[in-house]
């Protein structure tokens, strides 16, 4: 008589139960996510001309920076903001100056709107080079539209005859954070 190892047996057994497992007509997944805070910001005006009115020496100078963003706050206790910084003071010397204005009442400042979620600067701000300064706020539990939602800076710059004839260009820096 010949002998079968076991293994071969246990082996064949285990193949022969798994042959005849049962299966439902349906069957279940539990899905989970967990949701954290975002912000997200993009610039829509990439380059900001300020202009006067064409009389002579008309104050201000004046311009529109649009942006659009995306935010999601904590449910409760969440806040947020965008908040502007200029990086690049204006180029050349002998023009306008965020850092040090050449005659007192220079200024760079602006106004902010928004539509959407989030609470827009309340007043004119005097933007800076040393420090990030307010342009949105947002509270707990602040969600914006899918698409996002927009905003804009109004910029003031004082139109002083001290300032040398040419093109100067300076760089503003948007941050949008979300907690």
């Amino acid at each position: 008589m010949k002998r079968v190892p076991v293994l071969a047996v246990l082996a064949i057994l285990c193949m022969s139960s798994l042959s005849y497992a049962q299966f439902a007509g349906t069957g279940t997944t539990t899905l989970s996510v967990a949701v954290a805070t975002e912000a997200a910001i993009r610039i829509d005006t990439s380059s900001t001309a300020l202009a006067t009115s064409g009389t002579n020496f008309a104050n201000p100078y004046t311009g529109t920076t649009n942006f659009t963003y995306k935010v999601r706050t904590t449910k409760t206790g969440g806040s947020g903001s965008i908040t502007l910084k200029v990086t690049t003071d204006f180029s050349a010397s002998g023009g306008p100056s965020v850092a040090s204005p050449p005659t007192a009442g220079d200024a760079l400042t602006y106004a902010c709107s928004v539509a959407g979620v989030g609470t827009a600067c309340s007043s004119s701000v005097t933007a800076s080079t040393s420090s990030s300064t307010n342009v949105v706020t947002f509270g707990a539990d602040a969600k914006s539209a899918i698409g996002g939602d927009t905003g804009s800076v109004v910029w003031s710059l004082t139109n002083d005859p001290v300032y040398a004839t040419g093109s100067y260009n300076a760089t503003v820096t948007f941050t949008v954070s979300a907690a």
